[in-house]
């Protein structure tokens, strides 16, 4: 990973001039009170929407399709059950026949047959289908006959927008009654910009939220208050991941050495990041949006802005990247090589660029060295404090500024670039913390790295991975990138 540095300059302003400069360096919510479940305080099912605004239907150990069809079903003379356990093929079929016979469908796990039992007999199923194997424990008796089910299905008044992110069986069992279903990958009403659009278009229907995982209905309605207000991350929605896959060009505005980024005009450099994201749309089942890494503060050879072996990009210059980005639907991440300088003190200098919602913060310690160090003599480092009060510092700038989830990138490809990862604190729900795997070489070599930058990971952690035009032997492709275990949310080109 070592490279030869050269000196550099920085203009008067704060911009810097690449005469020289290191080389191929490395990268990189408010309207409900309480929890509710529709139902009485003695379990029995009413059947109806909540009067809320918004809700969280949920109660421990009721199925999600049970929580469905006793808020929005009144009635229904048939069901379809399928056991959890069973086949692909059964469980598709189940649904399909939900779709197509206007009937609701259950997927029964171990230990939750009471629950739908209660749900059958209070909504009137006579005829019950069953998908495969029969399941034991419903109190009705089943035929695996299709031909008897008929659409006898009352919904309950009102029509709700329904937040799921349970299988396909809730969602059918949800359509049944009318409702505008929106189907998220994680359990938040800012997942996706189908999830963001349907609470901001919802009027004064409810919203409801299907699940346990959703949380309660307090936290619940914060969300729903900020799908409301945030801005929205290009491509949709207000959470980084996983709704959405970065496909990053990386380098410095105006120096061609540092990377791929810097090697043509501003406009070029949008559709060449276009160019580079596409093929990974045919591989990557959520949309892939193009992206800039952006080195702003970049390590020097010689002593640099104040002696700290780094030069500082006045904003002014990254500030046109910025704005075309944006118009673009490019995101946007900063990249910090602080030298004896702390990532916090750079980062503050970014402010500004950080404030707006599609620019998120990378920090790469390999060129964060000690008072009695110097690039590439030593591999930098950086103590986990030194991250988690950058991190906290970025967490209540997006607070503060109402901002939707920013990436915070994390480079790394030696065990002690971040010290102990255990004492990271990635526990802030306003950033997506990314593990970027920096290591190049032959696919061996490149694997080995990513192999022990993938071990004892910190929770709530992404993975990112680079790949190399020049110094991996060979690039690996979109498709070996995506065949990558486990698959990276967060690629980049050097």
């Amino acid at each position: 990973m070592r490279r030869t540095p050269m000196p550099s300059t920085t203009e008067p302003g704060g911009g810097v001039r690449f005469g020289l400069a290191l080389i191929g360096l490395v990268a990189i919510a408010a309207l409900v009170t309480a929890s509710a479940v529709a139902v009485s305080p003695g379990g029995t099912a009413t059947g109806g929407v909540p009067n809320r605004t918004v809700e969280v239907v949920a109660e421990p150990g009721v199925p999600d399709e049970v929580l469905v069809t006793r808020t929005l079903l009144t009635s229904s003379s048939s069901a379809v059950v399928v056991a959890s356990t069973a086949a692909p093929e059964d469980l598709g079929r189940a649904v399909e026949l939900s779709r197509t016979r206007r009937v609701p469908v259950y997927v029964v796990e171990p230990g939750r047959a009471p629950a739908v039992a209660t749900e059958l007999d209070r909504l009137g199923v006579q005829t019950l289908v069953n998908v495969g194997e029969q399941v034991p424990g419903l109190g009705l008796p089943q035929t695996s006959d299709a031909g008897g089910l008929s659409p006898g299905v009352v919904a309950a008044p009102g029509s709700p927008v329904v937040l799921i992110a349970g299988g396909p069986a809730v969602a059918a069992d949800a359509e049944l009654a009318g409702a505008e279903v929106v189907t998220v990958p994680v359990a938040d009403p800012r997942a996706t910009g189908a999830s963001v659009e349907a609470v901001r278009e919802s009027g004064d229907r409810p919203i409801l939220a299907i699940g346990e995982q959703f949380g309660d209905t307090e936290q619940f309605t914060d969300r729903v208050e900020q799908a409301r207000t945030v801005p929205q991350l290009p491509g949709g929605g207000q959470l980084m991941f996983p709704s959405r896959r970065v496909v990053a060009l990386y380098g410095s505005p105006g120096s061609e050495a540092l990377g791929p980024l810097g090697r043509q005009s501003l406009p070029a450099t949008i559709a060449r990041a276009r160019q580079v994201a596409a093929p990974y749309d045919a591989l990557s089942p959520v949309p892939v949006i193009p992206g800039f890494e952006i080195i702003v503060t970049v390590a020097s050879a010689d002593p640099g802005y104040k002696g700290a072996y780094t030069n500082i990009i006045d904003p002014k210059v990254i500030e046109p990247w910025v704005d075309a980005a944006a118009d673009a639907g490019v995101y946007v991440t900063l990249d910090l090589q602080p030298g004896r300088m702390d990532f916090l003190t750079q980062a503050k200098m970014y402010e500004g660029l950080l404030k707006r919602p599609h620019v998120g913060l990378a920090l790469d310690p390999e060129w964060r060295i000690k008072d009695h160090q110097v690039h590439l003599t030593q591999i930098g480092t950086v103590a986990p404090a030194e991250v988690n009060r950058t991190a906290d510092w970025l967490a209540d700038l997006v607070r503060r500024n109402n901002l939707p989830q920013k990436a915070f990138v994390l480079h790394q490809f030696d065990a002690d670039m971040l010290g102990d990862r255990s004492k990271l604190d990635t526990s802030h729900p306003e950033l997506a913390v990314v593990l970027h795997a920096d290591g190049h070489g032959v696919p061996a070599v490149k694997m080995g790295t990513w192999n022990r930058m993938t071990t004892d990971l910190p929770p709530n952690i992404w993975m990112g991975w680079k790949n190399f035009y020049t110094e991996d032997k060979p690039t690996f492709s979109p498709a070996k990138t995506m065949a990558v275990r486990p698959v990276p949310y967060f690629i980049s080109y050097q």
